[in-house]
């Protein structure tokens, strides 16, 4: 019994504390070493109780399946050098498989009911024990070799378990390569993360332009249809142009034939255009440099005076009637008539276009280089105003408005011949023998002072005057309507607006015409004279006595220039008045010139038109030298 070998618990624990994931690979060998032992008959259940010897079932208890066949058993020892197991009992318990029972003393093992023997009966008592040595010495015999399965087992459960260990460790390192993969992986999976809301947004952009591709299609479409179309037009344009360009080059050769023989036509114009400013001058000069046409007012009720006869058959000539009584009172009273010729008389129904018509031809002059001077002369009140500026409406403009109107309109027609013009314009008033500029728009106390000029070659100007260049029509009457608002008009018993100086208008032209190059220079000179007047009929005083005495005075010095002129006189007083100092150049030669004579039809004028008309006749007879152009 001391001989049996005695399997620790330690040696089990120590098998037993391995890996729980190798628990499942103990079972099977434990299985198969059970399987391989003689079977065991099944023996009564005994309890040992006292001794040193640690209990067989003890030493297995770490296998998890019982022994076939065999009952429960209880075994109590003492104490051992390793830590105590659960029994085999309670192992069993756990596993389910074997029933624990305690079979009373003195049964037999396998349940075969024997009864409790006699105490007296030793012997058989001894044969029991034996029987149970027997089954026990076999029961250890089989333990041991389920031992040595087990230590077979644990070596390759340890050798197995180093393998895990390296197999662990490699694990952990391809763990940690793992994690540095994945570390590396997080920035990546922000990129990708960034790449996807990227590719959500270029899949929009995708749709986007897919629906744009579509429309982009149909359009494509619509446009081929079009071009299809247009390539059947373009072929039909491209016969018809082949069928143009014949008809181009033929026409190319008309319009170099018909340019040729504009240029010949243009030369012919041209030439044509000079013959006829010849022509018109020489009508001209046959009408006379100084022409003087006279005016007859009509009453402010209308009609003729009786005193004043115009013969319906000749337009050239007035007479005035006086009827005279007899001093001694004996005869009847006499008539006495003055008759007067003139190049055009105008009665009182005469328009304003009838009176422009007759100067319109003078006035074209202006723009074929020649100095033309229009002047109007008459007693106050005669309608020299009007006849020179009118009024605002077109029927009753002036000749100072239609002759610029002319002008321009006639520039524009030469500009199509190649003649280019300028135009500058000024205004001046004669006023008590005082210059005195009408375009001024200054200070009254700045107004500068100005002398008249002669230069080297024979021009008069005015110094510190105001000329202003102008393009049309418009700006013209702009300043004329600006020199009247600051001509000097006061009333007199004669007129309730009386013109109290001369007033000067000039045009001055400049043409070139540069693919003939040929330059023409002139002035258009327009004066509206004061009226005259007697000082029993102006009842003028103070300052319009003084006035009156200056314009008399200035008119009387013209009437002397004219009468020299007329008797061909070495010395012309031109410098008499100044006046007749700026009208010097219209009246001595180089100019045509036209007077205006403006009678009064009122029978108490008779004396002052009398005068007006003996005047103008001695103006009328006045020859002067033939005007000549101002080209180069």
């Amino acid at each position: 019994m001391s001989r049996l070998p005695v399997m620790t618990s330690k040696r089990v624990l120590t098998s037993s504390s391995s890996s729980s994931e190798n628990a499942h690979e103990f079972a099977p060998a434990q299985k198969r070493i059970r399987k391989d032992p003689d079977p065991v008959k099944p023996q009564a259940a005994a309890t040992i109780i006292g001794g040193k010897r640690p209990a067989v079932a003890a030493s297995r208890a770490p296998i998890s399946k019982p022994a076939r066949g065999m009952g429960a058993a209880t075994v109590a020892v003492g104490p051992s050098r390793g830590v105590l197991k659960p029994s085999v009992a309670s192992t069993a318990a756990k596993g389910g498989n074997i029933k624990q029972s305690v079979a009373p003393a003195g049964t037999k093992a396998g349940g075969g009911g024997t009864t409790k023997r006699h105490a007296w009966d030793l012997k058989g008592k001894v044969s029991d024990m034996e029987g149970k040595v027997r089954n026990y010495q076999t029961k250890v015999k089989s333990v041991n070799q389920e031992n040595e399965a087990l230590r077979d087992t644990m070596v390759q459960s340890q050798s197995k378990m180093s393998a895990m260990e390296k197999e662990l460790k490699k694990q952990k390192s391809q763990i940690s390569e793992y994690e540095d993969e994945l570390q590396a992986l997080s920035g990546v999976r922000e990129e990708l993360e960034k790449v996807s809301s990227d590719k959500s947004t270029l899949q929009k952009e995708l749709s986007n332009l897919e629906g744009k591709y579509k429309v982009m299609e149909t359009l494509r479409d619509s446009q081929e249809t079009e071009l299809q179309t247009l390539k059947m037009k373009l072929s039909v344009q491209e016969s018809t142009l082949a069928r143009v360009q014949g008809t181009l080059r033929d026409t190319e050769e008309e319009v170099r034939s018909l340019k040729e023989t504009v240029a010949q036509q243009e030369d012919e114009l041209h030439a044509g255009e000079m013959e006829r400013r010849r022509l018109h001058n020489t009508i001209q000069e046959l009408k006379g440099n100084i022409r003087v046409f006279c005016r007859v007012r009509p009453l402010v009720d209308g009609g003729l005076s009786k005193h004043i006869q115009l013969p319906a058959s000749d337009i050239k000539t007035i007479t005035l009637a006086k009827t005279e009584e007899s001093h001694t009172g004996k005869t009847a009273e006499t008539q006495k008539n003055y008759n007067f010729s003139f190049d055009r008389v105008f009665g009182p129904m005469a328009s304003q276009q009838e009176v422009f018509e007759e100067i319109s031809l003078l006035v074209q002059s202006a723009l074929d280089g020649y100095n033309v001077c229009c002047f109007a002369y008459g007693q106050t009140g005669s309608g020299k105003t009007y006849t020179m500026e009118g009024a605002e409406y077109d029927q009753a403009r002036g000749v100072i408005p239609r002759a610029v109107q002319q002008i321009f309109r006639a520039a524009e027609k030469l500009a199509t011949q190649g003649w280019e013009f300028t135009f500058t314009a000024s205004f001046v008033e004669i006023y008590n023998e005082t210059l005195r500029d009408l375009l001024y728009t200054g200070k009254a106390s700045k107004r500068p002072e100005h002398e008249i000029r002669k230069s080297a070659n024979n021009e008069v100007t005015i110094t510190n005057l105001t000329y202003e260049q102008v393009s049309n029509e418009d700006q013209v009457l702009g300043l004329i309507a600006l020199a009247n608002q600051n001509r000097s008009t006061a009333q007199t018993a004669q007129n309730d607006r009386s013109s109290r100086s001369h007033s000067v208008f000039q045009l001055d032209i400049e043409g070139v015409n540069v693919g003939r190059d040929v330059k023409c220079k002139s002035t258009l000179c327009l004066v509206d004279l004061a009226g005259s007047e007697r000082m029993l009929k102006s009842q003028s005083q103070g300052e319009r006595f003084k006035e009156m005495t200056a314009i008399n005075g200035s008119l009387s010095n013209l009437g002397i220039v004219i009468s020299a002129l007329a008797n061909k006189e070495s010395y012309i007083p031109y410098r008499n008045s100044k006046l007749t100092y700026l009208l010097q150049s219209c009246l001595g030669g180089n100019s045509k010139t036209l007077m205006f004579v403006n009678i009064a039809p009122e029978p108490d004028s008779f004396g002052e038109t009398l005068n007006s008309l003996r005047f103008a006749s001695k103006v009328n007879d006045c020859v002067i030298g033939t005007a000549s152009a101002n080209r180069k």
